[in-house]
C-alpha cells in the first residue's frame, strides 16, 4: 500500500500517523526522524529511504532486508519493529521503517563526557556479546556488520555505571548462509579483513566488537592506529590488565583461525580467572630463544645441557666398553679354536649390545649437541630435530587449525598399581588432532618447570587458547 504525504519537515504526516518532531541523521537518499505514533502517543524512529537520490537496488535490497530482520526479532536490546509502508514524496518515491524508540545516548556522545574504567568495559563487552549470541543463533545467522561506538546506545540514566545497553542500526545486516553479494558495507577502521571481500560470519561481529572497545580505551579511531601484520598496535596506548588486553588482541585478530570463533567463546573468555594474570615472565636464567610475531611462533631448545641421563649413559657406554672388549679378545681366542656354529652364536650374541650402546650413544650425542625447535604457522605446527646437519620431524607436522588445547599437567603424586606412591613431572602437552607434542623435564632435561609455565602462557596467548591445567 502507497501511502500520500505532503512532506518530511517537523509537524508533517507519514502515513497519516506518523507525525515528524525532529530530524536524527541523514545521509544520501537516507533519513532518520524522531516522531510521534498518534495513535499511541509514543515516541518512535522513522528510517526513510527516497529511491532515485543515488540510491542503487542493493541499497533498497539492504533496507528491505532491514526491516525482514528485525520484524522477526524480540530482544530488549534491540529496538522493536513497528511498521514498514511505501510512501509518495516530493522527492520520490520512497519507503519508511518505524522502530521503537530508545531514550539512551550513543557510546560515542557518552565516551565525550564520562570517564569509564575497566570493570565498566568488561561490563559493556558482555551485553553487547548476549545480544550477538542472540543474533548469531538464528538459523542463518544474522550477522550486524556495522558495530561501532555509534551504534551502541547506553540509557541516560543508569541502573548500573554503563546503564542498560543497546545495539542498534540493523541496516547492513547479513545472513550469511542466504546472502551471496560482495557489496562491502561497514565503516571502515571497525570492519575485520573479511568483510573487505564480501566475506561475512559472526567471528565478523567479534572483531568489530573488539575495534570499539579498543576505540574506548584508546580515544582513537581504530584506522588511525599503527598496524603491523594488519595486528591493530593498541597496547603501548592503554593501561588494561595484561589479560584483558590479550582477550582484547584476539578479537580483533585479524585471521579468521586465532580470533575467538564465536560470541559465546569470547564471553566465557572474560569470565575465566586468568583474564587478569599476568603473562609468566621468561625465566632469567634460560637459554631457550623465543621469536613471536603476527604470524609466526618459534621456540629454539639449545643443545649441550647434561642430564642424568646423559651421565647415566656416559657411564654405561664406559662399562660396557670395557666388557666388550674383554669379551672380543675371548670370543677372538675361542673363534680359533671353535667351529662355525660357535662362532655364529657369539655373533648373534653381540647384536643386543650393539643395539643398546648405539641407542645410549645416539642420546647422549644428541644431549651435548643435539637442536630442537617449535615452529607454528598460520598453517601447521612442526617440531624438527637436529643434529650436525641432519633434520628430522618428530611427530610429523600438524594443521594449525588441528590445534584444540594446551595443557599443563603440574607436578604430583599418584599411586601405581602396586599401591606405591610415585612423582608425576610437570610437563606440557600442545594437541593436534590425533597428535601430541610434549615437553617435560624428564623427557628434555633443559626445561625447567619455570620454562614449562613460561612456555605455556606464550603459546596459550599466541594461540589464542586456554591453558588446561591438570
Amino acid at each position: 500500500m502507497t501511502l500520500k504525504t505532503v512532506g518530511d519537515a517537523p509537524g508533517e504526516l507519514f502515513g497519516d500517523r506518523y507525525r515528524i518532531e525532529r530530524l536524527l541523521g541523514k545521509r544520501s537518499g537516507r533519513r532518520t526522524y524522531l516522531a510521534r505514533d498518534l495513535k499511541t502517543y509514543k515516541q518512535v524512529v522513522i528510517k526513510r529511504l527516497i529511491f532515485g537520490e543515488d540510491i542503487e537496488w542493493e541499497d533498497l535490497k539492504l533496507f528491505e532486508r532491514e526491516a525482514a530482520v528485525l520484524r522477526s526479532l524480540s530482544h530488549p536490546a534491540i529496538p522493536r519493529y513497528l511498521d514498514y509502508f511505501d510512501l509518495d514524496l516530493p522527492s520520490g518515491k520512497g519507503f519508511a521503517l518505524v522502530q521503537a524508540y530508545i531514550s539512551a545516548s550513543s557510546l560515542e556522545a557518552h565516551l565525550q563526557t564520562r570517564s569509564f574504567n575497566e570493570s565498566d568495559l568488561i561490563a559493556l563487552a558482555k551485553s553487547v556479546l548476549e545480544i550477538l549470541i542472540y543474533l548469531h543463533d538464528h538459523d542463518p545467522p544474522i550477522v550486524h556488520r556495522d558495530i561501532k561506538p555509534s551504534n551502541i546506545l547506553l540509557s541516560d540514566l543508569p541502573v548500573a555505571r554503563i546503564g542498560e545497553v543497546y545495539l542498534v542500526d540493523f541496516g547492513s545486516v547479513a545472513l550469511p548462509k542466504a546472502s551471496h553479494t560482495i557489496t562491502v558495507v561497514g565503516t571502515y577502521g571497525y570492519m575485520p579483513p573479511e568483510q573487505f571481500g564480501g566475506r561475512t560470519m559472526p567471528a565478523s561481529d567479534l572483531y568489530s566488537l573488539g575495534a570499539t572497545l579498543i576505540y574506548w580505551v584508546t580515544g582513537q579511531h581504530p584506522a588511525d592506529l599503527t598496524q603491523v601484520d594488519q595486528q591493530l598496535q593498541f597496547t603501548p596506548l592503554t593501561p588494561l590488565s595484561p589479560g584483558l588486553t590479550r582477550w582484547l588482541q584476539r578479537m580483533v585478530q585479524p585471521s579468521l583461525s586465532r580470533r575467538f570463533t564465536s560470541a559465546r567463546e569470547a564471553l566465557a573468555a572474560l569470565d575465566l580467572p586468568a583474564l587478569s594474570a599476568a603473562i609468566v615472565q621468561r625465566p632469567a636464567n634460560s637459554k631457550i630463544l623465543l621469536k613471536k610475531a603476527a604470524q609466526t611462533l618459534e621456540i629454539r631448545f639449545p643443545p649441550g645441557r647434561t642430564n642424568p641421563l646423559a651421565v647415566a649413559g656416559l657411564a654405561f657406554m664406559g662399562l660396557f666398553a670395557i666388557a666388550w672388549n674383554s669379551f672380543i679378545m675371548l670370543w677372538t681366542g675361542m673363534a680359533l679354536m671353535a667351529p662355525l656354529p660357535i662362532n655364529l652364536v657369539f655373533a648373534l650374541f653381540s647384536l643386543p649390545f650393539w643395539a643398546v650402546g648405539i641407542g645410549m650413544a645416539g642420546t647422549v650425542i644428541f644431549g651435548l649437541f643435539g637442536k630442537m625447535r617449535l615452529h607454528l604457522t598460520e598453517q601447521q605446527i612442526s617440531q624438527q630435530y637436529e643434529l650436525f646437519g641432519c633434520k628430522r620431524y618428530i611427530p610429523r607436522p600438524s594443521p594449525r587449525q588441528d590445534i584444540t588445547r594446551i595443557e599443563l599437567v603440574e607436578r604430583h603424586y599418584k599411586k601405581d598399581s602396586d599401591g606405591d606412591r610415585v612423582e608425576v613431572q610437570p610437563q606440557l602437552i600442545i594437541w593436534a588432532g590425533g597428535q601430541t607434542y610434549r615437553f617435560s623435564p624428564k623427557v628434555n632435561a633443559w626445561l625447567s618447570e619455570a620454562e614449562i609455565e613460561w612456555l605455556a602462557t606464550e603459546l596459550s596467548d599466541w594461540l589464542g587458547l586456554p591453558i588446561d591445567r591438570t
